[in-house]
């Protein structure tokens, strides 16, 4: 037995592992990066632009439901690092689908997520653009959205260190920009300076309405907005395969992540409810360029702007660098043309970033001509495509579990706590959400089109089996059996 098949338990004893392939990626992520990639993951525009939507619907108890939400997502990223020391592979969900639940479900799963950050990057290029509007109003939006796409795809290319190096610093102005909101705020509310200290209080939060101004399941229905937010905090997973020592950095970047949705998300949202009423918030306004213009901050709302403006290109960024690695990983089981395992000289899966960034570009010359509800719809495709990966996780996590203690394959040394339950749990609040997404007019397009997906895929299963029936049988990993 190899030392890598060797990694401590928590208790001290000894557990086997599966060996994890070396899938000529540059390891060139090290820890610095990859904390800062699990960080900017968790804060995105769904924070910045999407909240003031579901303040309007929720009140103060939104505070809540991201909280709840945030317990969902811990739940989830533990299943995902379990799976993770266990085999850390750049395909990661896929990969785990596709050998503990089929080979389907790590088709389906792959293309799929491939899906998610290619309708996202659409979006996000185009939020870019229009923040930039904001400064210069003479700049034709096409253009600004060009430039950023080509700045990004030449970065990916290039390597993957400068990859982790961008998505640093946007993560970095992400973090500042809150951290800054929280102890301004908490200043007004303890000194009562600025034009929001005469009413700058923490019974905010319950004087107007009530904490639940609008009912419970008023505030229920906002968790399709709430779970969007959280999209991308599933992409240290995706760097496992490009990670310095992954048996180091994954653990502690998934472990950190009770902090990071205590701080950025029910910290920042407790704080700024309290300097500002929940009713002064307008739906299609930021709340922290409403909280900045209450309290009275110079140039406030373009500060806001320019932390937007990272956050859409960090999504971007990282939408560029997931879809290259999915197509590869599709490509390599025979899943997507084989062109796509190909690596650059600088061991980028270039191919694969290139027709993923082609699609995005269409996807910016159709938001400049449709309406802008076009991007709610766009969102909330991306929301469908996560909920399912985030299935996937779990319901793979769960006959993980199973297979381990049968012993056909071996303990991972990131034991998730509760074993499954906390899986199931999760997959019973992903249901939950899906219900809700179908019960609401504004979203519920996005169930039709990956209704739609799911036909083409189907489809798509059924030319490729017919081609090449190998492909489409289970296959079992190369792992001894335990026991």
């Amino acid at each position: 037995m190899t030392s890598s098949q060797v990694a401590s338990n928590h208790d001290g004893s000894e557990a086997v592992r599966g060996d994890a392939p070396e899938e000529g990626y540059e390891r060139g992520l090290g820890s610095r990066q990859v904390q800062m990639i699990a960080i900017g993951g968790a804060i995105g525009v769904g924070l910045f632009l999407g909240a003031g939507a579901n303040i309007a619907k929720a009140g103060p108890s939104l505070i809540l439901m991201y909280a709840l939400a945030g317990v969902i997502i811990f739940f989830i990223m533990r299943a995902l690092g379990e799976l993770l020391l266990y085999r850390p592979v750049s395909g990661s969900f896929a990969e785990y689908s596709r050998e503990f639940v089929g080979p389907f479900a790590g088709y389906f799963t792959g293309w799929t997520y491939w899906l998610m950050w290619v309708v996202t990057g659409m979006a996000e290029l185009t939020a870019a653009a229009i923040y930039i509007h904001y400064w210069f109003p003479g700049i034709p939006q096409w253009v600004s959205a060009l430039v950023f796409l080509v700045v990004l795809f030449g970065a990916n290319l290039i390597s993957v260190k400068l990859f982790g190096e961008i998505e640093f610093w946007f993560s970095m102005v992400k973090v500042t920009a809150i951290i800054g909101m929280i102890v301004i705020g908490l200043g007004v509310l303890t000194f009562g300076f600025s034009a929001a200290g005469d009413t700058a209080q923490v019974s905010n939060l319950w004087a107007f309405d009530g904490f639940f101004p609008n009912g419970i399941g008023s505030s229920l229905m906002t968790l399709q907005g709430v779970m969007f937010a959280y999209l991308a905090v599933e992409l240290v997973g995706v760097t496992a395969g490009e990670s310095e020592n992954p048996e180091k950095t994954l653990p502690k970047a998934i472990n950190t992540l009770p902090w990071r949705i205590a701080l950025f998300y029910v910290g920042a949202l407790t704080v700024i409810l309290c300097v500002v009423r929940w009713t002064e918030f307008a739906p299609d306004v930021s709340p922290f360029v409403a909280a900045f213009a209450k309290i009275g901050i110079p140039a406030g709302a373009a500060i806001v702007n320019f932390v937007v403006l990272t956050a859409a290109l960090s999504s971007c960024n990282s939408g560029m660098y997931s879809t290259g690695r999915m197509l590869r990983t599709l490509a390599d089981n025979g899943e997507a043309p084989r062109v796509f395992t190909k690596l650059s000289s600088t061991r980028t899966p270039a191919v694969g970033i290139a027709v993923s960034v082609l699609l995005m570009g269409i996807g910016v010359v159709l938001n400049y001509v449709v309406p802008e509800k076009a991007f709610g719809y766009v969102t909330s495709v991306a929301t469908a495509a996560g909920i399912w990966t985030w299935l996937m996780i779990c319901v793979s996590h769960v006959l993980y579990r199973r297979a381990v203690v049968a012993g056909r394959v071996p303990a991972s040394s990131f034991p998730a706590p509760g074993g499954s339950v906390c899986s199931w749990i999760a997959i019973a609040f992903l249901l939950m959400v899906t219900v809700m997404i179908a019960l609401s007019p504004d979203v519920r397009i996005c169930l039709y089109v990956m209704a739609g997906w799911a036909v083409a895929l189907g489809i798509g299963w059924r030319v490729l089996k017919a081609r090449s029936p190998e492909v489409t049988r289970r296959r079992e990993p190369a792992l001894d059996k335990v026991g």
